[in-house]
C-alpha cells in the first residue's frame, strides 16, 4: 500500500528585516502561520510625541506594517576597532624636547641602546623643536611599567596623550 501525503504549500514573498532584501520562499500555511506570530512578537513599535506610533527604523508612509527586529551592539573586540579606526587617541613616553635633528637622533641612539625592545619615534612638528618619544599606548596604566623604568634613565621623561597606531599599542 502506497500512501502519498500531500501539503498546501504556498509562495511568502518576506522583507529581511536586516537589509530589507525580499525572500521569496515556499512553504506550507501553518509554516506561515507561525513565521508571522514570532514577527509579531519580536516586532518593536516607537511612539513619538504625537502619540503617534510605527514600527521601528520606518517612516509614516505605508510600510508600517512591515516589523522590524532588534539586533542588539555587540561589545567589539580589540581587533575590530583598530580595524575601524586604525590611529587612536593613546599614550606615548615623551623622553625629550630638543632643538636640532641631529639631538633628537642621539637621544633616540642612547634610549635604543637602554631599551632595545622599545620604539622610537621622533616628531619634528614643532619645528624648531624635536620631540623624541617612545612606546605606543592605549591608556596610562599600560604605559605604567615602562615609564616607571625609562623615567629611571630619563629623569625629565613625561607621558603625553598622543595619536597611535592600535595595532602597535600596548
Amino acid at each position: 500500500m502506497l500512501t502519498i501525503n500531500t501539503f498546501d504549500a504556498q509562495l511568502v514573498v518576506k522583507n529581511d528585516t536586516l537589509s530589507g532584501t525580499p525572500l521569496s520562499m515556499t512553504m506550507d500555511k501553518k509554516i506561515g502561520d507561525l513565521l508571522v506570530n514570532i514577527e509579531e512578537k519580536c516586532a518593536t513599535t516607537i511612539t513619538n510625541n504625537s502619540g503617534k506610533s510605527w514600527s521601528a527604523g520606518s517612516d509614516s508612509s505605508s510600510n508600517s506594517n512591515i516589523p522590524k527586529i532588534n539586533v542588539p551592539e555587540k561589545e567589539l573586540s580589540q581587533a575590530e576597532i583598530c580595524r575601524r579606526n586604525p590611529r587612536i587617541m593613546g599614550y606615548k613616553i615623551q623622553l625629550a624636547v630638543v632643538k636640532s635633528n641631529e639631538e633628537a637622533r642621539e637621544v633616540g641612539m642612547y634610549f635604543r641602546r637602554r631599551f632595545p625592545n622599545m620604539k622610537v619615534e621622533i616628531d619634528a612638528s614643532l619645528r624648531p623643536n624635536y620631540k623624541v618619544m617612545a612606546g605606543s599606548y592605549l591608556s596610562k596604566q599600560t604605559a605604567s611599567s615602562d615609564f616607571s623604568s625609562v623615567q629611571k634613565t630619563f629623569k625629565e621623561a613625561r607621558l603625553i596623550p598622543y595619536r597611535v597606531f592600535c595595532v602597535e599599542a600596548k
